[in-house]
């Protein structure tokens, strides 16, 4: 059994897999390296087979028909030897120095070693955006204790901006099959489920205070473009309600994590309900009340909570004013953010 299964999804990715994995390599033999071929029309199979044939006892690839990146991720899951488990995009990186701090961290805390095991791990990213001259750094510093286990009660403040997020987060490999997490396939922003529906499953975690991933933005065709993300909103909208749908969250017992999984479904909802807005476009202004009927019928608890909230209410005003008025806000909480 590894300590590590690292997952890294590719379509189409044979110019820049190479630097995504040579990166993960620094990890050494307790780390796997799952190197999924989504049905790739490129090269990226036969780079992943090279791996394979030049480091046998860490790499291994795996090919699959296309199923988007949610497929990628559930198979990796389904494959993983790793007591933990991680995902990499193919065209993000990781931090060596970084990646071998974690990796002692991991073995200090798991039942491979005799010890009671960790469920998380939660660890810093840097948004590497193309261009930028400064590198927008995602820490953790006032939200968790830095080095050692820890439970919900003891985090501190989350704020508006530090979540967990898919490029901060390594899982116990059994938490994600204990919560019977299952990505849909051919859909963006899965990674939001990712992220989500372990959570109630975690108690035992831990935050180490390093830039272990690397995040790049700079491709046009990235999910995340602001116009990419218009064009699939029908995506991010089946999320989103998926997101909803999964726990009725006032039966989560512990408060700390209850407030948590209420701010990140605000956020999300913000989210969808702003790039709704952004065009003024009639279809979309009907997309945008189809979401909050939605949570109205199926949680109407939470639609009371998140339509009081300040994000429900500024982005609810009517009119065009209004409309403005919730793009503008949305659009200044990205430069802050960071991301795309």
């Amino acid at each position: 059994m590894k300590l590590l299964t690292v997952a890294v999804p590719c379509y189409n990715s044979e110019d820049y897999m190479e630097h995504c994995i040579n990166s993960i390599l620094i990890g050494g033999d307790e780390v796997e390296i799952l190197i999924i071929d989504d049905g790739s029309v490129d090269r990226t199979a036969q780079i992943a087979d090279e791996y394979e044939k030049k480091y046998p006892n860490i790499c291994k690839a795996v090919h699959k028909p296309n199923g988007g990146h949610g497929s990628g991720v559930n198979k990796g899951i389904e494959l993983a030897t790793g007591e933990y488990f991680r995902v990499v995009d193919s065209d993000d990186w990781l931090d060596g120095d970084s990646l071998l701090k974690v990796l002692d961290q991991l073995r200090k805390n798991s039942a491979l070693y005799g010890k009671e095991p960790l469920d998380m791990i939660i660890t810093n990213f840097i948004y590497d955006k193309e261009g930028a001259f400064r590198k927008h750094r995602m820490h953790y510093n006032a939200a968790f204790p830095v080095g050692r286990v820890i439970c919900w009660d003891d985090i501190m403040h989350l704020r508006i901006g530090r979540y967990i997020l898919m490029h901060s987060v390594i899982y116990r490999t059994q938490v994600l099959r204990d919560c019977g997490l299952k990505l849909p396939e051919h859909m963006f922003y899965v990674d939001n489920l990712y992220v989500y529906i372990p959570l109630p499953y975690v108690k035992r975690f831990m935050y180490v205070d390093v830039d272990l991933y690397h995040y790049y933005i700079g491709r046009e065709d990235q999910s995340v473009n602001e116009s990419t993300m218009i064009k699939n909103i029908d995506q991010q909208l089946k999320v989103n309600m998926m997101v909803i749908d999964a726990y009725d969250l006032k039966k989560i017992g512990n408060r700390k994590l209850r407030k948590y999984m209420y701010n990140y479904t605000e956020i999300l909802t913000t989210v969808s309900t702003v790039l709704l807005l952004r065009d003024g476009d009639e279809e979309h202004i009907q997309k945008k009340k189809a979401l909050w009927r939605h949570i109205k019928k199926t949680k109407p608890e939470l639609y009371k909570k998140l339509r009081r909230g300040f994000f429900g209410l500024t982005t609810n005003i009517p009119g065009r004013a209004g409309r403005s008025f919730a793009v503008r806000g949305y659009r200044l909480t990205r430069r802050i953010v960071g991301f795309s």
